[in-house]
């Protein structure tokens, strides 16, 4: 398939590790991938679905230990541990190469170790990184023929180069005390060994595209974000695009997906979705932030997705789409997720594949009594989205007019706010949080800070992630502006004012406006906001403008405890946290103060 040495030289050291009985190419093509499909389902490791509801669909059962991706055995191996920074796990690249060699080694015999050439981003375009993942998963093979773009042209672009990334991954025994995810940043390798579940196998996702490509960005002048990216067509056809980051549990791919409001359809609004996860960011010629999604699919949590939350991404995993760890409905062959609809299935296998009970379900133990496991996942192609971007291969991206940052708050965060400017929207971002609700362990209401949503996906020391994006400000000509959203403020009796969910155009809408100078804005300690007769709520029946100025208004109390907050957070960061934020800090004190 090549004659690059690099490439072929270390396919041959890692083979020698791994020692596989067979090395099979993965070419990209729908014949190998059928034929893979079924190898799979002969073994068990996948079952073939309802072919008449659910075309070309298949379910995946991961181990029981092996369920998510594992932020405490995800490491980075740079060779200063002051590189990798105090956000991130960090060992010495050295003893990390030998420690996993030991699990490496003869961890294929009796298996086929898969070499997929894949691009992340269009193959050829100046956004394009290259990879190479060595496997002996077909669940993976398969997951990465959906996730990124696999082939023969992957070889052919990269030619003689040894410019790609070099990914091993090897199931070994899915022995979780001995799982690692490792990045070696320095030496675009990556490495993953005891696991099998997708956001740690899936080499070319988090892995590649976000913290080697982050470490990337920073040495060659881009950014590799954490952000969906959409596209709001008007009623006169124009179309401006949104890239926006939000922490998990905070309607990141609803909002990717948005169906406008009845009252905005009829005008004639569209939404547009060019992704939901992950944004490149490069300047344009014109001076201005362009975008791609550099994945090629969709793999989204499926618990929660209904027709009412985000009807087009159902919609797009109803055919060519692999299921991992949710319930298989036995009577008809296909599958089902708490929050899917109000109809369980009575003979069903829960994402153990063992025999499940609906009515023993309890909110409380959701991993023990649940149907689907809580973070199971579907991968659905791309091109089977009906609300996907024309402009989603197009190899120059869109043109960013806002970036939007947001998370989960309560009380403090108003419903919308504008920055200043560049380095007060780089501040924004990087005191981004979201409050942990009664769905997640621990205690309710804890602020848990995650800058730009990408605590735990920079490939770096965080205080000189916040660096590059001050750097970068003063080389984009035609900067975007920078706004934060937060749908989820609450009433004194814990219920959300704001509706959310297609409503979120209203804000967007604003938003845009803002961009294009065509509405005001009052001046506030935190920044600008919107006049709250400037949010258009007409068709929205139980919010009136008193609910919107309710939604603006800002707690000073609230804000300054938050202030104390974030000193304790840029402390836990470390001496690298740019002088400008502690600026804006000091400046956000004493306008509240004032």
């Amino acid at each position: 398939m090549t004659k690059n040495k690099y490439v072929l030289s270390w396919i041959e050291e890692m083979a020698a590790l791994t020692q596989p009985d067979n090395i099979v190419w993965i070419d990209g093509s729908d014949a190998q991938a059928e034929a893979l499909r079924a190898e799979a389902c002969s073994t068990g490791e996948m079952t073939k679905l309802n072919q008449e509801l659910l075309p070309n669909c298949y379910l995946h059962r991961t181990a029981v230990n092996d369920v998510a991706r594992v932020e405490d055995r995800t490491f980075i191996c740079t060779s200063k541990k002051e590189d990798a920074g105090s956000v991130n796990n960090w060992m010495d690249p050295k003893e990390c190469y030998d420690t996993l060699s030991k699990l490496y080694r003869g961890s294929m015999k009796g298996r086929t170790m898969y070499i997929i050439p894949y691009s992340m981003g269009i193959v050829g375009s100046e956004f394009a990184k290259y990879g190479i993942e060595l496997t002996d998963s077909i669940y993976v093979v398969l997951n990465m023929l959906i996730m990124t773009r696999v082939g023969t042209d992957v070889l052919d672009a990269l030619g003689d180069s040894d410019n790609y990334i070099k990914c091993l991954h090897a199931k070994a025994d899915i022995d979780e005390s001995k799982r690692y995810i490792v990045h070696f940043p320095e030496d675009n390798t990556i490495w993953s060994v005891n696991s099998g579940y997708g956001g740690n196998v899936l080499l070319g996702k988090k892995c590649f595209a976000l913290r080697i490509a982050s470490y990337l960005g920073r040495k060659e002048g881009w950014f590799a974000e954490h952000m969906l990216i959409l596209g709001v067509e008007y009623p006169d056809g124009k179309v401006k695009y949104i890239s926006a980051a939000f922490p998990s549990a905070c309607g990141k791919t609803n909002l990717a997906m948005l169906i406008p409001p009845e009252f905005y359809r009829k005008k004639g609004y569209k939404v547009w979705t060019v992704g939901d996860d992950i944004a490149w960011l490069r300047i344009g010629a014109d001076g201005r932030l362009y975008a791609v999604n550099p994945e090629n699919g969709f793999f989204g949590v499926a618990p929660g997705t209904n027709d009412k939350s985000n009807p087009n991404a159902l919609e797009t995993c109803k055919s060519d789409t692999i299921f991992t760890n949710v319930c298989h409905n036995l009577d008809d062959n296909t599958v089902w997720w708490e929050g899917l609809d109000d109809n369980p299935p009575h003979n069903a296998l829960n994402w153990r594949g063992e025999p499940w009970d609906y009515k023993k379900y309890n909110k409380a133990d959701k991993v023990g009594t649940s149907g689907a496991h809580p973070n199971s996942r579907f991968t659905a192609k791309a091109t089977n989205c009906p609300c996907l971007s024309s402009e989603f291969d197009n190899p120059a991206g869109v043109p960013i007019s806002a970036i939007v940052f947001g998370g989960r708050r309560a009380k403090t965060a108003p419903l919308v706010y504008q920055s200043r400017d560049w380095q007060h929207g780089t501040f924004v971002g990087s005191i981004m949080a979201s409050e942990t609700t009664a769905a997640a362990a621990g205690a309710v209401g804890v602020v848990r800070r995650d800058p730009m949503a990408m605590r735990p996906f920079t490939g770096y020391n965080m205080g000189d992630y916040f660096a590059h994006w001050l750097e970068m400000g003063k080389r984009i000509p035609n900067p975007p502006m920078i706004f934060n959203v937060n749908w989820f403020r609450t009433d004194d009796e814990g219920n959300f004012i704001w509706p959310g969910f297609g409503e979120n155009l209203r804000v967007l809408l604003w938003i845009l406006a803002r961009c294009d100078g065509a509405v005001e804005a009052v001046k506030a300690p935190i920044g600008y906001l919107p006049k709250a007769e400037d949010i258009n709520i007409e068709g929205l029946e139980d919010v009136t403008l008193d609910t919107v100025r309710e939604l603006l208004s800002i707690d000073h109390e609230n804000w300054l405890a938050d202030v104390e907050n974030i000193k304790e957070f840029y402390a836990f960061i470390g001496d690298r946290v740019p002088a400008e934020l502690y600026e804006e800090l000091a400046l956000l004190e004493a306008n509240l103060k004032a």
